[in-house]
This record gives structure tokens, C-alpha cells and sequence, in this order.
């Protein structure tokens, strides 16, 4: 058998499929499940197309083949400890929905797996369902495995089902790795949990409909779903121990103890590490790539979380700089050319990596010297549990993982009371990821409600005013109520009124100054508590006490532009309405200084068209300078005179209503603007979609629009200068330029062509003839595909019997193609099968049909060999 590449293995399997069983390829799917809540990240190669298994939608063919990348997290302590656990693979898998059955899936396997990569058959094994006798009978009369190449394995093994709905037997395909592999017991066999018969292949045949009485109703239209792992097929073939020695995972592995200084098998625990860091980063990166971001909550966490322990294992080895970026590199190296995504998305998975690194390291640090401090404490006083408390004080305070203070317990053989941490987090909000300042103050919000529970509500005074007086009546340091605080210091101030408006509805809060006689603090953040305003104040100077009367500064620059993007986001959302339909509401929306964000309810991709559309209604109504009418109202009236209220929000009987004129009305409690010409300009940056029939829009108003427009504008000039014309005429210039890059194509492909044609008659004075069937071989240098084709058929022209396998190269790298006329293909000659030897003869691979066929290579240097070794194949 020989040592394929992983990636040569992928394509092996994928052509296979494709040109000799007529499989439909299909890329990857995304890690991100569409339109199934109930997976978190697609875990195996069927999930994607679940759709068609249930009959959701309807297939592209009925025979589809897919290579799938796969994330799968429930062992991940596991992963590194062990060489057998991962959380990123691939999964080789080829469809069939109502076509081919059981007899096409189990011949095609083992003719991919004993003739395509060449595995010895007598080290195949098969298992099967125990009651699955026509699976018995093929493995055994039609492929001719002996009865002691065959299991039968109980339900628990062998059928695939999920609840209700299909499900059916399965058929798993085994390789002997030799005793060496196994644990020495004479039962030692198929289904033993050592290493030696290894699982590389599961056919499931989906031929019952589970109905809710138990039955298994047989279908009219069996499935079939396979899945093999691309890397453990490697192991197999490239005769390695485990999957980190496949050669694209060794790669990154060795790049590892490189950047680590450290040799791979010498040291358990070193390794442990090395195996963390390849493996999670092959996840992390491909995560990225198909827009996962690292959150604290839902995909996004299991990225962190991934992210996070693959720096701290890179800790354990020594590496103290910022080396995940570099790792990173190597996985989009080996992986890019098979995932172009990886390519294409480059910058922004380094830019992700670098800034989450940088943000991790600033807490592992001072995290690391705390919870060790703490171990060796409860040891010296005999404990072997960290309290919850203290486990969600290194999260809360310092922003250190609880999963990463777990595994470092257990490394000590301690443990962390889990429950006790959860019922911490219940009564603190998790810290921002914010300045460190605020992620102190704000984890005291459910103690905060507490402490404020029978004051009186605030006065919000901010409506009319930026500036006012307001009397302290209550302050927060460190959790607690206290009577004073002395700069400098960070706490919580309640006064009676404020003008600073407190987060809620999408708008952020006010930020600004704070001061009294000899009192001076900022105002980083302002949030609710009920109805009570809460400051959130670094204090820089002097002392403040519970009683103190203060002078309250609103930043009025950040307050108007948030307003701007207020009344825009109200415009905006009838603006959408209007040009998508009624059934646009509100999803959410966040209202910022620099910016809007709208979250809409909409089951498609807006056109260009509707956004310009959008984009130019909202900045019409801009331009009309319309008074903006604030004015409270009941709940009931405000409805009758057609206020729009968002769906699924609460009420009180009194609201505010925002009136633009005659064209928007909603129920709203934020800061607005006194007239639409005040929001200057409105301009869309983006429109996504952020889940199943939910769009987003980005968009900018006044100083922000004007910026990104001056932008755009330098852009254009820049691209005109490059050019060589004016922005006016940057349009037509492209276009002509367009126009004469075709026209020189195309002269350069006549120009070829004529090349081809005269060197035609000096090819066919170096034919072979053998057999009837004439033969030309030639390296004819320098050129790409298109010329091999091009040449290719103007020989096949000249020829009635005849093969032709011409040569070029580029760039280093060499192409081979090998075509037949009709009568050629009808004396029996293949280029397909001969294709393959010819290339393998070099070190390479490649196939195709009878007709034609290709292969690349390399090294250039190889091209005159290649001739030579087929030649000698027909002589």
C-alpha cells in the first residue's frame, strides 16, 4: 500500500466518487448549522444534509459526495491526554437519497479501499447488525470476506437511530493494524477497545421509519449515508501510530516543539501539550473561517474555550511570546489549497487569533500565580476542593476561564466545586470585556438590586437637560453599600437625579463627569437597576460621601451623535418596511455614538437594489428637516394613534412616544434628536444576516457618514490616479481596460493555437505504434492546461487510433495529460488507469475517464522522466 498524503487521500476518495459513480461533489459545508437549532456546530458529514434525508428540501442529485469538516467537543478534556482524541476532523462521506442501497455502498467501499489506495484485503474486517443478514450476504458471497472477516454486533453498535423518524442497520468496515496494536487476549477481535482493529468506515443503511408505537416501517425509498475519517484513513495508509503523525497534523506538531524547543515523545507531558495546541488550532482556524466569533456564550465560547487552553498548554511548554498566529499559518498552509476560504479569509483569522491571544495573556499571568497560590494553600490545610467562590472570583475579577481553573486543579489532583460556581454566577453578572475598572463594578449588579431595593426611583432629568445637580443617596464599593469613597477608587453612584440616560432599549448609556468641592470623578458607564440610575464612576480626586450634592456633566458630543443614530434607527425602520414589506419589525437594535445597529425580521438577502432604495428614503426624510415630537401618552392611546410598539416587549401603561412627523410613530424611552436635518447624513456599511430570518444592518449619521464617505472618496481617487484617469471617468477606463485585457487574451490564445497547430506535424513524426493504437509523448515545456488541451486535440484530429500524453510545466510545477480518440478508447486503452501509473511512477496522482485524463506534479525537473517511464510502460 502506499503512504498517501492526507490531502491526496481527500482527493482520491472525492474523484472516485465523482467520475466513476456519478456523484455529485459538493464543498464543505459550513461549521455553522443552517437552520438547526439543535446543533450548536455541525459534529459529523450527514448533518448538513439532513434536509434531504427528511425530505425538507429537495437533494441537487441523488448521489452526493462531500468531504466535511467536523467539530465534536464532548471529550475535549480528553484531547491530548490521549493520541486518539480530537475535536477537529474530516469526514469522508458518499449520499444516496432513494437511489443506490446497500450492494452499490458495500462493492464501491471496498473497491475504493482494496484497488484505489490498494489496502490488503485480508487485513479488511466487516461488522454488521446481528439480524442484518442481507448485509451478511453480500460481505460474504459477493466480495468473499471468509466468516471470520465478519461480525455481527448488537443494536447498540450497529444501528443507526435518533427518536423517531429513519434509522437502519450499519455496516462498519475495520483494518488489522497488527498485533502490536492489540491488548494480547484471545478474544481480541473486531470491537475490542484496543488499538488493533481499527474503525475507518460506516455505512449506514437507512431503510426503516421509526413510528411513535415502536415500529420500523420499511421505506420505500432506503438512503444511504456514509462516513469515513479522513485522518484515521491516513493513519491507516501512512502506517503512523496515531493522528498526529498524519503528515499535514505532523506538520503543525512539529512547528510546535520547534517554536517550543522541545522533541515530541520524550516527555508525557510535553506532549499532552503539543497535542492540545495542534489539535485546537486546527479547530480555532477553521471555526474562524467560517465566521465563528469568539464569544462567551453558544460556538462562540466553544472557540474560546479552545483558544484559550491551547495558550495555556503553550505556557506549560515555555512559550511565553505570541506564537498562536504563527501555528495558525502552518494549519492554512496545509489546508488552503483543499479549503480556499482558509486563503481568503486570512487576515482576518490572524487578526482574531492575535487579539484574543493578546487579551488572554493579560489575564493568564496574574490568574496562573493566583490559583497556584491558592492550591498549594488548601494542600498545606488538607483540601482537595476549590471552593465555587473562589473559582468565580478568578473569573470575575481577573477574567480567568473556569474551565481552564478546573483542568488546572485536576493537573494538581484537586478539584473545583462546580455547583457552588454556577450558583455564584447566578447571583453576579459575568464582568465585561471591557476596561478592567468596569469589569469590577460591573459584577456587582445583582448585589447592586439588592442594596437599591427600597429607594425611590430616580429621576431621569436628561430629556431636557445635559447637565444638572443631583444628591448622592447611596454608594457602592466592592460589593457593598458603604458611607464614603476616597479617590482614587472605582464605585457605583446613585443620586436622586440624573441627566445621564442609563442603558436600556438598544441605546447605550451616557458617560461624563461627576464633581463637588474637591470631588472629581468620570463617568464611564451609566445602567439600570430597576428604575434606579446607577453611575459608574472612576473617582480620581478627592473624597464622596452619601449626602454630597454633585454637578453632573453629560458628554454632550457622545449624547447628540448617539441621538443621531436614534431617530435614524426609527427612520430606518420604516424605510424598511416600506421597501420589504409589513412583515419587518424590530429584532433587536444597539445604539451607539459611532454607530447603529438594527436587527430586522426578513427571510432573505437584501438586493443592492432595496438597499440604495432604503438608504435613500431614510436620508430624504433627513433632508425634509422634520421636528421630531417626544410626548408622553396612555398605552391605549398611543395605539390607537398607531404608535408602533416592538413585539414581545413590555409595557407600563403610561409611554413615550416618538413622533417624525406624518412618517414614523413608535413607543420608545431613549434620546432623540429635535429634528431629522440634525442627523446630517445616513449611510448603510453593512447588511448581514445574524440567524434563520433575522438581517442586520450597520449603518452611520452625521461626522461617522461623512468620514466613511471622504474615505470612499480618497479610495476612488486612488484608484484613478492608478488608472491613469479622473474619478469621473474611473468607470469607463476600467472597462476599457477590461475590453483590452480580453482582446489580448484572445490574440494570445490564437497565437497559441497556430503555435500548436504547426507543431503538430513535428509531434506526429515521434509517434510509437503498437498494437494498432499510435502514441505521442512529448514534454513540450512551458505552458498550463489549456495548451495541453488545445494540443491535445488538434493531435486526436490528425489521429484515427490514437493516445497522446503531452507534458508541460510552470512555476516549478508540472501537468500531465493523457488523451484518446474514440477507437482508441474502444481497443481497451484507458487514460484514467494509465494516467495513474504514470504519475504514481513519479511520485504523484492523478486520474480521470477513458477518453482523458490529468495529473500535476511537483517538481518541474521530473517532466523528461515522466515522458520516459511511459514510454517504457507501452513498449
Amino acid at each position: 500500500m502506499k503512504n498517501y498524503g492526507l490531502n491526496e487521500l481527500r482527493e482520491m476518495f472525492l474523484n472516485y466518487y465523482e467520475t466513476k459513480n456519478g456523484h455529485l461533489r459538493l464543498p464543505s459545508f459550513s461549521l455553522i448549522p443552517h437552520n438547526d437549532k439543535s446543533l450548536l456546530l455541525i459534529n459529523s458529514g450527514m448533518a448538513p444534509l439532513k434536509p434531504y434525508f427528511t425530505g425538507q428540501e429537495t437533494p441537487p442529485r441523488k448521489r452526493v459526495t462531500t468531504c466535511q469538516k467536523c467539530i465534536r467537543t464532548p471529550d475535549i478534556e480528553n484531547v491530548g491526554k490521549t493520541a486518539r482524541h480530537g475535536t477537529f476532523f474530516e469526514m469522508l462521506g458518499n449520499f444516496s437519497f432513494g437511489d443506490y442501497f446497500k450492494k452499490e455502498a458495500i462493492t464501491w467501499a471496498w473497491e475504493f479501499l482494496t484497488e484505489v489506495v490498494g489496502i490488503d484485503k485480508s487485513l479488511l474486517y466487516a461488522s454488521i447488525y446481528e439480524d442484518d443478514d442481507e448485509a451478511y450476504d453480500l460481505w460474504h458471497d459477493m466480495i468473499g470476506l471468509t466468516p471470520d472477516h465478519i461480525t455481527r454486533l448488537g443494536k447498540d453498535d450497529n444501528f443507526w437511530e435518533i427518536g423517531l423518524g429513519p434509522c437502519g442497520p450499519c455496516s462498519e468496515i475495520y483494518v488489522d493494524r497488527g498485533e502490536k496494536y492489540g491488548c494480547g487476549k484471545p478474544t481480541c477481535g473486531v470491537g475490542c477497545d484496543c488499538d488493533r482493529f481499527v474503525e475507518v468506515w460506516n455505512l449506514v443503511f437507512t431503510q426503516f421509519d421509526k413510528d411513535e408505537n415502536g415500529n420500523y416501517n420499511r421505506l420505500e425509498h432506503p438512503n444511504i449515508d456514509t462516513g469515513m475519517g479522513l485522518e484515521r484513513l491516513a493513519v491507516v495508509c501512512q502506517n503512523v501510530d496515531n493522528l498526529f503523525e498524519v503528515d499535514t497534523i505532523r506538520f503543525v506538531l512539529d512547528y510546535i516543539c520547534e517554536r517550543a524547543g522541545v522533541e515530541y515523545g520524550k516527555d508525557h507531558e510535553n506532549d499532552v501539550s503539543i497535542r492540545v495546541i495542534t489539535d485546537h488550532i486546527r479547530s480555532v482556524v477553521f471555526m474562524l473561517s467560517d465566521g465563528v466569533i469568539p464569544s462567551n456564550e453558544g460556538r462562540g465560547y466553544v472557540l474560546r474555550r479552545l483558544f484559550r487552553r491551547a495558550v495555556r498548554h503553550g505556557k506549560k511548554l515555555g512559550i511565553n511570546d505570541m506564537f498562536m498566529v504563527d501555528v495558525a499559518k502552518k494549519v492554512i498552509e496545509t489546508s488552503s489549497k483543499a479549503y480556499p476560504a482558509l486563503s481568503e479569509n486570512e487576515e482576518m483569522i490572524l487578526k482574531m487569533i492575535s487579539v484574543e491571544e493578546s487579551r488572554f495573556n493579560e489575564t493568564i499571568a496574574q490568574g496562573t500565580q493566583m490559583i497556584n497560590e491558592l492550591i498549594a494553600k488548601l494542600k498545606t490545610d488538607g483540601k482537595t476542593l476549590i471552593s465555587g467562590e473562589d473559582a468565580f472570583k478568578l473569573y470575575d475579577t481577573f477574567g480567568f476561564p473556569v474551565d481552564v481553573t478546573l483542568e488546572m486543579a485536576q493537573e494538581q489532583g484537586m478539584d473545583v466545586d462546580m455547583d457552588g460556581f454556577t450558583a455564584e454566577m447566578k447571583k453576579q453578572k459575568a464582568a465585561s470585556k471591557d476596561a478592567h475598572a468596569k469589569q469590577e463594578i460591573e459584577g456587582w449588579k445583582d448585589e447592586l438590586t439588592e442594596i437599591v431595593s427600597g429607594m425611590k426611583a430616580t429621576v431621569f432629568s436628561g430629556y431636557d437637560k445635559l447637565d444638572d445637580k443631583g444628591k448622592v443617596v447611596c454608594l457602592v464599593q466592592n460589593s457593598e453599600a458603604v458611607d464614603f469613597v476616597e479617590a482614587p477608587a472605582n464605585c457605583v453612584v446613585l443620586t436622586d437625579t440624573t441627566p445621564f440616560y442609563a442603558k436600556s432599549g438598544g441605546q447605550l448609556g451616557d458617560s461624563g463627569e461627576i464633581c463637588s468641592t474637591g470631588a472629581k470623578g468620570t463617568v464611564t458607564d451609566t445602567l439600570k437597576s430597576g428604575d434606579k440610575f446607577a453611575h459608574y464612576v472612576t473617582l480620581t480626586e478627592g473624597k464622596i460621601s452619601i449626602g454630597d450634592e454633585l454637578d453632573m456633566h453629560v458628554n454632550a458630543e457622545k449624547r447628540m451623535n448617539t441621538q443621531r443614530n436614534h431617530t435614524a434607527t426609527h427612520l430606518l425602520h420604516k424605510a424598511l418596511k416600506m421597501v420589504l414589506g409589513n412583515h419587518v419589525n424590530q429584532a433587536g437594535s444597539e445604539v451607539s455614538e459611532d454607530r447603529l445597529r438594527f436587527d430586522f425580521s426578513h427571510f432573505e438577502k437584501m438586493t443592492e437594489e432595496q438597499i440604495k432604495e432604503v438608504e435613500k428614503i431614510v436620508n430624504e426624510e433627513i433632508l425634509k428637516c422634520i421636528p421630531v415630537s417626544k410626548f408622553t401618552a396612555s398605552l391605549d392611546e398611543a395605539k390607537k394613534m398607531g404608535a408602533t410598539a416592538l413585539f414581545g416587549e413590555k409595557y407600563t401603561d403610561t409611554v413615550r412616544v416618538i413622533k417624525i412627523g406624518d412618517f414614523s410613530m413608535e413607543l420608545c424611552g431613549g434620546c432623540h434628536l429635535d429634528n431629522t436635518g440634525y442627523a446630517g447624513m445616513f449611510k448603510i456599511l453593512s447588511e448581514t444576516g445574524v440567524a434563520a430570518g433575522v438581517r442586520r444592518i450597520e449603518a452611520v449619521t452625521g461626522k461617522r457618514a461623512y468620514e466613511y464617505v471622504n474615505s470612499l472618496q480618497n479610495s476612488i481617487h486612488e484608484a484613478a490616479v492608478a488608472a491613469k484617469t479622473s474619478p469621473e471617468m474611473l468607470v469607463a477606463r476600467i472597462e476599457d481596460m477590461n475590453d483590452t485585457a480580453s482582446k489580448l487574451q484572445k490574440e494570445l490564445a490564437a497565437l497559441l493555437s497556430k503555435a500548436n497547430t504547426e507543431k503538430v506535424d513535428e509531434l506526429l513524426s515521434d509517434k510509437i505504434s503498437k498494437e494498432g493504437i499510435d502514441y505521442i509523448f512529448k514534454n513540450i515545456g512551458e505552458g498550463d492546461i489549456n495548451t495541453l488541451r488545445d494540443l491535445s486535440d488538434k493531435l486526436k484530429d490528425k489521429l484515427e487510433c490514437g493516445v497522446a500524453l503531452l507534458v508541460s510545466t510552470s512555476n516549478g510545477k508540472g501537468l500531465i495529460l493523457a488523451s484518446a480518440t474514440p477507437k482508441a478508447v474502444e481497443a481497451g486503452f484507458n487514460c484514467g488507469k494509465f494516467i495513474k501509473e504514470v504519475a504514481a511512477s513519479i511520485g504523484s496522482g492523478g486520474g480521470g475517464k477513458p477518453d482523458m485524463a490529468q495529473a500535476g506534479f511537483k517538481d518541474a525537473a521530473k517532466a523528461d522522466e515522466c515522458i520516459t517511464n511511459a514510454v517504457n510502460m507501452i513498449k
